[in-house]
């Protein structure tokens, strides 16, 4: 019995995220995973600091993730397309200028 308990313990730790610590991997956010999954095939990062960019703000960076992800039939709510943005101005656009 004592072994199956703990084999089922051990898949279960297998199967969780990493844990968000000092020097160990993180767990990746949701608007970056979203990200990863739907857009990078398409939007390197060159994308993001090319010169005619459409980016000067919060809320142009919001409307292009929505745009883009209306243009994909994504079909994301406005939480998702939020966290999309955060995710891209933490990683690329971090000196947006406020709303």
């Amino acid at each position: 019995m004592l072994p199956r308990v703990m084999a089922v313990v051990l898949v279960a730790a297998l199967a969780l995220p990493p844990v968000i610590t000092g020097g160990q991997e993180r767990a990746p956010e949701r608007g970056e995973l979203l990200y990863e999954t739907h857009c990078v095939a398409c939007h390197d990062r060159e994308v993001h600091w090319r010169d005619g960019r459409l980016v000067s703000d919060w809320r142009s960076l919001r409307a292009e993730v929505r745009r883009w992800q209306a243009m994909a039939s994504l079909g994301w709510t406005d939480d998702e397309i939020d966290e999309v943005a955060r995710f891209l101005q933490l990683r690329h656009y971090r000196n947006l200028a406020p709303d």
